[in-house]
């Protein structure tokens, strides 16, 4: 006979920093006083893709929401003394306020400023720098083949993602939260409502609501309900080097071909997207090392010569849950499993937007709508009706 522990009003798979922050915000909520589960597979995080990302956050994106979702974060982080502190300890961030730097060539130029102009009206700090500006900005910088750089002023830059992950968890719990070692494996249904939830261990736990969390796995536990959910499993790969020469007020850059790099603790890291043709699925976390000799530090040199001599320090992998539709999230209740939240496929943008969507969770979850940031484009509507929503400046 299979366990059965007591009722809970929300029950949430997956406890990165997404399913953290929808714990904490539900928890916190005025109009909330029910019981939340949130059930992770492993509580010692050490393979959590939030606890490998780089930690970014920007305002430089073409999407709306993606824009506004951002702000929020970097106000909420600026505030966390507000909102996280427990016992009278405030969670250590570290927000790297330098900015990231998205540079182009010709080709680029009219994209980039119709970004801008987007990111303008929605209140972003954002300058754009011609050549001459680039050069005497950042004069370490290679400006051959450029024609533009957005530079983001204000509220971007870069966090200790792991630390934001353990205090949204951290205030959870304080708050009520319960945190339960175990893995989803089944979904029971009735009447097309979700009812509860059965744990890879017999356990079966009942629930007026299910939030799918579950990063890279969200689209099996999609599954489990009878639904396709476009979000695939994807590797990713960070480097670190080291360089001799520092390079004064260094932002996080992103060059036209896609390599990034941004300092860190006197190193820097460093990482590219793999072409699509080149990126299968993937849950594993070994580190291809040909890539950063082959591909990112001639890349690396060219924009940077002070790069051409540098010292390779370590590197490590992490699991990405990427949207195949449109590299969005993918955000509210089923249209027909309505009990049923979904707030996957982030596509490596889920730390910077997990306070802006756990706010909206719980939005939805208690008082039934956005109060907050509407994410209605961001519904799974689209996605049954394949229509999506390009995101352009997906690093």
């Amino acid at each position: 006979m299979p366990k059965r522990s007591a009722n809970f009003d929300v029950v949430i798979a997956g406890g990165g920093v997404i399913g953290s922050a929808a714990a904490y915000f539900l928890t916190a909520h005025s109009g909330f006083d029910g019981r939340v589960a949130v059930i992770e597979r492993d509580p010692t995080y050490a393979n959590c893709t939030t606890s490998r990302s780089v930690g970014g956050i920007r305002q430089q994106f073409s999407t709306r929401e993606n824009i506004l979702l951002s702000q929020f974060a970097a106000e909420f982080v600026k505030r966390t003394d507000e909102y996280l502190t427990v016992d009278g300890s405030a969670p250590p961030l570290g927000f790297v306020e330098a900015g990231y730097l998205f540079l182009a060539g010709e080709q680029s130029v009219a994209i980039m400023r119709k970004n801008h102009a987007l990111q303008n009206r929605c209140g972003a700090s954002v300058a754009l720098l011609d050549v001459e500006n680039l050069r005497s900005r950042f004069p370490w910088l290679d400006v051959t083949g450029l024609a533009l750089g957005s530079l983001g002023l204000k509220n971007e830059g870069w966090i200790d993602p792991h630390a934001l992950l353990m205090a949204f968890r951290a205030k959870a719990r304080s708050l009520g939260a319960r945190y339960l070692k175990g893995e989803v494996t089944g979904i029971d249904l009735n009447k097309k409502r979700i009812t509860g939830v059965r744990l890879a261990d017999g356990e079966t736990i009942s629930c007026a609501a299910l939030v799918n969390a579950a990063g890279a796995w969200a689209a099996q536990v999609a599954a489990m309900a009878g639904i396709v959910l476009p979000v695939s499993p994807r590797k990713r790969q960070v480097f670190v080097f080291e360089c001799k020469q520092s390079l004064p007020s260094c932002p996080l850059v992103i060059d036209p071909t896609g390599m990034y790099f941004r300092p860190e603790s006197g190193r820097f890291l460093c990482g590219i997207s793999p072409p699509e043709s080149s990126d299968p699925d993937a849950f594993d976390h070994q580190v291809d090392y040909a890539p950063f000799e082959s591909t990112l530090w001639p890349m690396l040199a060219r924009r940077v010569p002070a790069f051409e001599a540098i010292k390779f320090h370590s590197a490590w992998a992490c699991t990405y849950a990427y949207n195949t539709l449109d590299q969005n999230a993918i955000i509210g209740p089923h249209p027909e499993v309505s009990n049923f939240y979904f707030a996957n496929g982030f596509s490596g943008h889920g730390l910077q937007q997990s306070p802006g969507v756990g706010r909206a969770l719980s939005e939805l979850i208690v008082d039934g709508a956005y109060n907050g940031i509407n994410l209605g484009r961001f519904g799974f509507e689209r996605i049954i009706a394949k229509k999506p929503i390009r995101e352009l400046n997906v690093v």
